[in-house]
């Protein structure tokens, strides 16, 4: 197993890392909105988080060689369903034609409070 790390998305909050991999396979921990230079939740709502997630996810996948066009599996965690359309619109635009599986799940609460959360499996290229 080997951990993934990079200055450009949050560091984590807890004994974890940001990914991990195993042969071909990247595993990201959960990412929430946390801006990485100052290590707080963005502001703005909703919209703004879900963006802030994804550039956040965005650069993990990275850190691994990994791009959006690499994952098979993403699960979501948001505390409010009436979110969904909005979160379907970011994530649509991130993914582009690309379509993989995903589950979505509405919790009673994210840690620092916030309002989204993703992780992702996905494929290393080779």
């Amino acid at each position: 197993m080997q951990c993934h790390h990079t200055d450009q998305a949050p560091a984590a909050i807890g004994p974890y890392a940001q990914a991990v991999s195993q042969g071909d396979w990247l595993f990201t921990s959960g990412q929430i909105a946390l801006d990485p230079s100052t290590g707080k939740i963005v502001e703005g709502g909703f919209e703004a988080q879900a963006k802030q997630v994804l550039a956040n996810l965005t650069e993990v996948l990275s850190s691994a060689g990994c791009s959006f066009s690499d994952v098979v599996k993403a699960t979501i965690y948001i505390v409010d369903m009436g979110n969904f359309p909005t979160l379907n619109d970011l994530y649509g635009d991130v993914l582009g034609g690309h379509r993989p599986a995903r589950s979505t799940v509405q919790v009673a609460a994210l840690p620092m409070n916030g309002l989204v959360e993703i992780d992702l499996v996905a494929r290393i290229p080779g």
